[in-house]
């Protein structure tokens, strides 16, 4: 299921997604006890669940909290200081503030990762406000949701290993590099309202910022400019911003003169910050209609511009690849065999990024946005691969 004209929220407070598959119910009850009646946030639950089964995770979590549990139904409108809880059979996508509910698939031999899908519309719509907890259960799913919880400046929570009954999806994406903070389901609700408290609260305007935190941001910035050479000056402040105060929250900074004076000291840091600030955001085929009209007013272009040339396309901030490559199959289905030299190059200033764009090497749910007759064609050649 993708998000039908997906639109962002207007919401400002955070949005809190916790999966879980097997043994999730005792982890859900741990956590939930641990969250404040009044904590400003809001909490969607979706756990794994056969498609015959009728869930009571209501009526069941209800007993261990006095904040409202409800069951979701279509466009429930999300509200702070409640609890939401996905249905049996049903797959969840977040969108303009809402939860949207779809069948979930009957297709055999398709993998159903609710966890990942709705992770992942959460990012989407909530952004910096998406927050992503994986507890016990099986298999990986969650572990792609996070990594786009991470890129799009949310914060992430895995179970630890000791607590986890089933340690296989916290495992998975603890060991994917996606989750920030890996703690027993208890101490997640602190920690999350700890965070939240300090990034929020530092994350008003620039005129409204103490002159001291102005100056301590300007540094940051110069700091990484002469690290990697580059300026994030006239990026968009308040996402800088946001990015620097998930930065000092991990590491419980809570001025940014005392993350500077740590940043100055510890190279990795700035390293991890320079990543951070990058938002290596990217999808095949993101933007479906781009797509559609390099195809058919781009393309046709460029082959008659250069007849008998070699057709040279630059992508600039390719990230991970995937636009470069999504450029390449449009292409190849552009010219129908008809013999073309075409030489794509791709460039970003992230080093692990170029790293993967050149592997070419994806996971399937990295091309869930690809079609079948695509995978066939284009994915499967020894460029572009698929694990």
């Amino acid at each position: 299921m993708e998000v039908a004209g997906k639109i962002l929220s207007t919401n400002t407070f955070p949005v809190v997604g916790i999966g879980a598959s097997a043994g999730g119910l005792e982890a859900f009850r741990k956590l939930l006890k641990a969250i404040p009646e009044k904590s400003g946030m809001a909490y969607v639950l979706v756990q794994h669940l056969a498609p015959t089964h009728e869930s009571h995770l209501p009526e069941l979590l209800q007993k261990v909290t006095s904040i409202p549990v409800l069951e979701i139904a279509d466009e429930i409108k999300v509200e702070p200081d409640h609890i939401y809880i996905l249905p049996s059979n049903k797959m969840l996508v977040a969108n303009d503030g809402v939860l949207q509910l779809s069948p979930r698939p009957t297709k055999k031999g398709k993998l159903n990762l609710p966890i990942d899908l709705f992770f992942t519309s959460l990012a989407e719509i909530h952004q910096s406000n998406a927050i992503g907890v994986v507890l016990s259960g099986t298999g990986n799913d969650g572990t792609q949701g996070l990594k786009a919880i991470k890129e799009y400046g949310g914060i992430t929570f895995a179970q630890d290993e000791a607590s986890a009954a089933h340690a296989g999806m916290p495992q998975s994406a603890a060991q994917a590099g996606v989750v920030d903070f890996v703690l027993p389901p208890e101490e997640i609700p602190p920690k999350v309202l700890a965070l939240t408290n300090l990034i929020h609260g530092n994350a008003g305007n620039e005129s409204a910022t103490p002159m001291a935190d102005n100056e301590a941001f300007k540094q940051i910035l110069a700091l990484l400019r002469i690290r990697r050479g580059t300026d994030f000056t006239y990026y968009k402040q308040t996402t800088i911003r946001r990015r620097i105060l998930r930065r000092m929250a991990i590491h419980k900074n809570e001025a940014p003169a005392d993350y500077l004076k740590y940043l100055r000291d510890n190279k990795p840091e700035q390293d991890s910050l320079y990543q951070d600030l990058l938002i290596p955001v990217t999808d095949f085929f993101r933007d479906h209609p781009v797509f559609d009209h390099l195809s058919e007013s781009v393309f046709p272009h460029l082959v008659n511009k250069t007849a008998g040339e070699a057709i040279r396309i630059w992508v600039a901030g390719c990230s991970t690849g995937q636009e470069a490559y999504s450029i390449a199959i449009c292409f190849k289905e552009f010219l129908g065999g008809k013999p073309e030299r075409v030489q794509i190059f791709a460039s970003d200033l992230s080093a692990p990024a170029i790293a993967k764009a050149r592997l070419g090497l994806y996971t399937k749910a990295e091309v869930d946005t690809v079609s079948p007759n695509d995978y066939r064609s284009s994915l499967q050649k020894p460029r572009i691969r698929i694990r």
